[in-house]
């Protein structure tokens, strides 16, 4: 079982004459959404609104094969992103004041379940207390249990401070085996050093594994202990970017499952043969999820060879 720790939510993405639509999304969700559809068994730790449109994320859940038990359900309203596309890439003004998942704290999560091997975290829900904290404390409390997976998705605009943001997400880092991020979240991460710089910092804060996804360029894996892997951008007629980095961790996580690897001790042997194979699944399934509207991510069938 894979423990996805983070954000569903409603993205309102306009159609062809501007008019909003609502789709279900955020980062975890789309994470975990993609995971079922690739056939592995996943549940979803979140704030759950029954309202019209936490409905709606459930029965998307359901319909992806996502466990819905470790969600965390509640009459507050579910969060909404406001979404602006400019020639196909995504911007977001998020609405969660009040929230289902927002007004989480630490007492209200769930252990995890017996049966799970692996958590991954990242998303707006590491942003802004209380959610994030809680969060951030689930992390430090079972990481040392599970292989751990954090993808921070930076956001600094949306954080209240983001001083603070940034503490929580290395404080997540120290406690994390892998660290997804794009070359744009390791730009922010780390302003005014060089991109290797950059990398050689994050892997000292703490994590095993960095994955650095470069767009068109494809992507890397760096290990802690030197060795590296890449794979290159996949040719594709791109619709839209929501959802690509999501997918593409669910990819991975995939691949991690079917090799077995899901193990926090056996990381550190883990070879570049095995890392290439990882972010190639992830690659792959991001690139589907690009090719169409929103967060839409491939089931198994769909992936290129």
């Amino acid at each position: 079982m894979i423990l996805c720790v983070g954000e569903a939510l409603i993205d309102m993405i306009p159609d062809r004459q501007g008019t909003p639509q609502p789709h279900v999304g955020g980062a975890v969700l789309n994470t975990a959404r993609a995971l079922g559809r690739l056939d592995q068994d996943v549940a979803l730790l979140t704030g759950l609104s029954s309202d019209e449109y936490g409905r709606l994320i459930e029965e998307a859940m359901i319909e992806s094969g996502v466990t819905t038990t470790q969600a965390v359900r509640s009459d507050r309203p579910t969060t909404l992103a406001i979404v602006e596309l400019n020639d196909g890439q995504a911007r977001y003004e998020f609405r969660d004041e009040g929230s289902a998942l927002r007004d989480l704290t630490f007492a209200d999560l769930p252990a995890p379940t017996p049966g799970t091997q692996a958590l991954f975290f990242g998303g707006i829900s590491l942003c802004n207390p209380p959610v994030a904290d809680a969060f951030a404390e689930y992390a430090t409390r079972h990481a040392a249990s599970y292989l751990t997976f954090l993808d921070p998705n930076l956001r600094p605009g949306f954080a209240n401070d983001p001083a603070g943001y940034f503490d929580r997400l290395h404080r997540m880092m120290q406690v994390s085996d892998i660290v997804k991020m794009s070359d744009d979240d390791l730009g922010l991460l780390h302003p005014d050093v060089s991109l290797e710089d950059a990398v050689a910092k994050v892997l000292a804060a703490g994590p095993k594994l960095l994955l650095l996804t470069l767009g068109g360029d494809g992507a890397r894996a760096i290990h802690v202990n030197g060795t590296t892997a890449r794979v290159p951008g996949q040719k594709v007629d791109v619709v839209d970017t929501v959802g690509a980095g999501d997918t593409f961790n669910a990819g991975v996580l995939a691949r991690a499952a079917q090799l077995d690897l899901l193990d926090k001790s056996g990381i550190d042997g883990w070879t570049p043969e095995q890392m290439r194979s990882l972010i190639d699944l992830g690659a792959r399934a991001a690139a589907v999820t690009v090719s169409r509207a929103g967060a839409n991510p491939p089931r198994t069938h769909e992936l290129p060879v």
